[in-house]
């Protein structure tokens, strides 16, 4: 059963780093630029009224950052008096959902009664020295079986799936399941090259992005090949970044001056839900599942929505999340991307941002950027970007894989409140 989220919560402060390759930033650095850039736009005079903090990382552990990671990038800033002392701090780690998760977890604490909280998602994805040694640390530990439903799904398609620490794995099962859907539904690889061309097209104009480029359709379609039939240009780069956002209830906002209010944003609906080990594209998909219960908490449907900004970890998923929110039927995610649906001006324009593949995913941080896109979408702030008029929009962020399904999806309805 989905929690109800019956007591209205607001966005009030939220702050991101651009998205980069950033050597000599620390996760301390990054933290305290979002940090500052969200107490800021919350003008919140006494940040000691914050009554927990939520941090999500993956990669620190890489970096040598193991004990008590949250409190190991905080601790210079409490040093430093810019954030508050005796703070409770949750460590979260979900992948690519790790921002979304610290999220809920402040967004739940405003529905148990607490009046202001914090989330945070930092990462460096960037090391100094031998990225094969990178990739094989972040893969250590999973045993061979995990990956057995994606080799029965290859060995139908004809394929072999091989991983070697000169490959992305991400990529090497995305193109998998890229296949299994050209298979069952017809989608061409043409239609995914489109969806990444809108993206790359769309970030020239965001200042956030790590890539600021256009591209056309053949453009991506000649790039890399990385993992048949996904070129580079389908897939988010490695980035550094971090992003932050307050999180209070309608008292504490009624307290705030006008100038806060007006800027505010209504959380309509949030949730998250795990995936499925056996289930298939016309099952229910941990994005499915998470995408019901949230249109149903905010008492809309995808028709409702002006703008979506989703996790396109490559641009196939791009294709296969708009199906799963509901945007266009199950297998017209293809031809809908195609028809210039999607893009600005469209009939539900995804990913203005430029997207993960553009924009930039640097992992755990990923999920309050997709938040800060759409508040500044919200707010009417996007200058050539802007879709004219939003006042409903969605994030959906995934992480992980379980089975065929992602393993843990959030999506969140935000609503401009002024």
């Amino acid at each position: 059963m989905a929690y109800t989220g019956n007591r209205d919560t607001y966005i009030i402060g939220i702050g991101v780093t651009s998205v980069g390759r950033y050597p000599e930033r620390s996760f301390t650095d990054l933290v305290a630029d979002a940090y500052s850039t969200s107490v800021k736009d919350a003008q919140l005079a006494e940040p000691e009224r914050i009554e927990g903090t939520w941090l999500a990382n993956m990669y620190a552990d890489y970096w040598s950052m193991r004990a008590a990671r949250g409190l190991r990038i905080l601790a210079p800033l409490v040093e430093e008096g810019l954030f508050p002392n005796g703070q409770r701090i949750t460590n979260i780690e979900t992948g690519c959902a790790g921002a979304s998760a610290a999220f809920n977890g402040a967004w739940s604490a405003i529905q148990s009664g607490a009046d202001l909280t914090l989330a945070i998602g930092v990462e460096k994805m960037n090391p100094e020295g031998n990225v094969a040694e990178f990739i094989r640390w972040l893969d250590a530990g999973v045993p061979e079986s995990y990956w057995d439903a994606f080799r029965r799904l290859a060995h139908e398609l004809g394929i072999t799936l091989e991983f070697g620490p000169d490959r992305s794995l991400a990529m090497d099962l995305y193109a998998v399941l890229a296949m299994s859907h050209m298979r069952d539904y017809g989608t061409t690889i043409e239609q995914i090259a489109s969806a990444a061309a809108k993206n790359h097209t769309n970030a020239v104009h965001n200042p956030r992005a790590q890539y600021r480029f256009p591209m056309t359709t053949d453009q991506v379609l000649a790039d890399r090949m990385v993992a048949d039939p996904l070129t580079r240009a389908m897939a988010s780069p490695r980035g550094d970044g971090a992003g932050a956002v307050l999180v209070c209830s309608d008292d504490f906002l009624k307290k705030q001056p006008v100038s806060v209010r007006e800027r505010a944003i209504k959380v309509r609906g949030h949730s998250m839900a795990g995936g499925r080990i056996n289930t298939s594209w016309e099952g229910q998909r941990s994005p499915v599942v998470s995408a019901e219960q949230t249109y149903e908490m905010a008492g809309v449907q995808p028709s409702d929505l002006d703008l979506v900004e989703l996790h396109d970890a490559t641009s196939f998923a791009e294709i296969h999340l708009i199906e799963d929110l509901g945007l266009c039927a199950r297998g017209e995610g293809g031809p809908f991307t195609e028809s210039g649906a999607t893009q600005l001006g469209g009939k539900i324009p995804v990913n203005p941002s430029g997207g993960l593949v553009s924009r930039g995913h640097p992992i755990s941080a990923t999920g309050i950027m997709m938040l800060n896109e759409l508040a500044v979408q919200l707010r009417g702030e996007a200058g050539e970007s802007q879709v004219p008029n939003a006042r409903l929009a969605m994030a959906e962020n995934g992480g992980g894989l379980v089975g065929l399904d992602i393993a843990v999806t959030s999506t969140t309805i935000l609503e401009r409140a002024a």
